[in-house]
């Protein structure tokens, strides 16, 4: 004979395996650090001072 199995925590163990994949998959697809998002952000704004600076005055 088998194990006697409570199936409610068998359903639970499931679902959270599955939201922790998806969680994983969405991290990987969006996520990136604060610190890295607010580099990012710096770099853009340094790249588009520059671009200002070498603009001509007509």
């Amino acid at each position: 004979m088998g194990d006697i199995v409570n199936l409610k925590r068998v359903r639970k163990k499931r679902g959270r395996a599955a939201k922790n994949e998806q969680a994983a998959a969405n991290r990987a697809k969006f996520g990136c650090r604060k610190d890295e998002r607010q580099a990012a952000e710096a770099e853009r704004r340094l790249a588009a001072k520059r671009l200002d600076h070498l603009k001509r005055d007509e």
